[in-house]
């Protein structure tokens, strides 16, 4: 059964507030990055990724505020979601979009891998043409 809509409300506005939350977090690391990248430090692959990733959020949130804050915008965000699925900011994706995004990964490197191990087993058969 389908929850009642005082409690989808109140689902909603939880998924806001701890994307907020997520993002307010990920913006006080990466002020901490820039601090350091700014005194001379170096950081680690992983940090650059996570700055990167968050100064994206950044930029994605612009858009998305316009439909928090004008009434009865928010009515639209499915189909702006459905246009551009990648406006959101990282830290309002659920757990399903996030499984869809890894088994789309998953699906992309298994076809490369079936692709390259094809294009090696033809190149062994044409060098062992060759050489015999």
């Amino acid at each position: 059964g389908k929850k009642p809509l005082r409690q989808r409300v109140v689902d909603e506005l939880k998924h806001y507030y701890r994307g907020f939350h997520l993002l307010w977090t990920d913006t006080k690391v990466a002020a901490r990055m820039v601090w350091r990248l700014l005194h001379g430090q170096v950081l680690t692959r992983r940090e650059r990724r996570r700055l990167l990733r968050t100064c994206a959020d950044l930029f994605r949130l612009v858009p998305f505020l316009v439909f928090v804050i004008v009434p009865f915008m928010e009515f639209l965000l499915p189909v702006f979601l459905k246009l551009f699925p990648q406006m959101l900011p990282s830290t309002f994706e659920t757990e399903s979009k996030r499984e869809e995004k890894l088994k789309k990964k998953l699906n992309a490197r298994l076809e490369l891998a079936k692709f390259l191990r094809e294009t090696i087993a033809e190149v062994a058969k044409r060098n062992k043409a060759d050489s015999g």
